[in-house]
């Protein structure tokens, strides 16, 4: 696995404060903890849960000696965290991209989106997968699915249909001739266009992960 650049060794401190929160043990990728460590630190998911794999498996002498120095002595592990998060600057990626064209990254998905601060890519995401379990007929707002997914990613039913109705508008196999004007109508298109139009097992098991967030 290449190494991060955005990555510092002093950061397995964290992951091990996290594996050790309970239940203990390597979290679910899309957890909302490993989430929001990864917003942090501006790393991807996916290397930190990869790297939370390697602190299980005591891949090095380094992570040895850091269970030996912190995995039963959690005020020690709190007080270290503590004093690295103070450390000048920490969790400025900014420095190492600066004079750098950024491209668009997996923070993009958890941003609330100014057309409607409730709604992010993550829960267009899922009410996607929803809408292709769904029937146009029983996309209203008495739907036990559609009332279980809004307490769930706390976004209102109302909403949500109108985001499957604007999904049944970028459905070619509806052939919609009807002309929609909604602020949310791009989001939608470009959800659509990455994950409406491959393989919906591949959206489900992604939609399966992401709901880790909410839970």
């Amino acid at each position: 696995m290449a190494k991060n650049p955005l990555w510092s060794d002093e950061y397995w401190l964290l992951l091990m404060q996290l594996y050790l929160n309970k239940p203990v043990g390597i979290k679910p990728l899309y957890s909302k903890g490993l989430v929001d460590l990864s917003l942090e630190l501006h790393i991807p998911p996916r290397y930190l849960h990869e790297q939370m794999t390697r602190l299980q498996l005591l891949e090095t002498p380094r992570i040895k000696q850091l269970w030996e120095t912190y995995g039963k002595n959690p005020r020690k592990l709190l007080h270290e965290v503590k004093l690295l998060k103070k450390m000048d600057g920490f969790n400025h990626a900014e420095k190492f991209y600066e004079g750098v064209e950024i491209r668009e990254s997996f923070e993009k998905l958890f941003k609330p989106l100014e057309e409607s601060p409730t709604l992010t890519p993550v829960k267009l995401i899922l009410i996607l997968n929803l809408y292709f379990r769904l029937t146009p007929f029983t996309m209203v707002t008495d739907t036990p699915e559609i009332i279980d997914l809004g307490k769930l990613i706390q976004v209102k039913p109302e909403l949500i249909v109108e985001i499957m109705d604007i999904y049944q508008y970028c459905d070619p196999c509806l052939k919609n001739e009807d002309i929609i004007i909604n602020p949310l109508m791009g989001h939608c298109q470009e959800t659509w266009q990455h994950y409406g139009n491959g393989d919906l097992k591949t959206l489900s098991d992604l939609s399966k992960e992401l709901m880790f967030y909410f839970l």
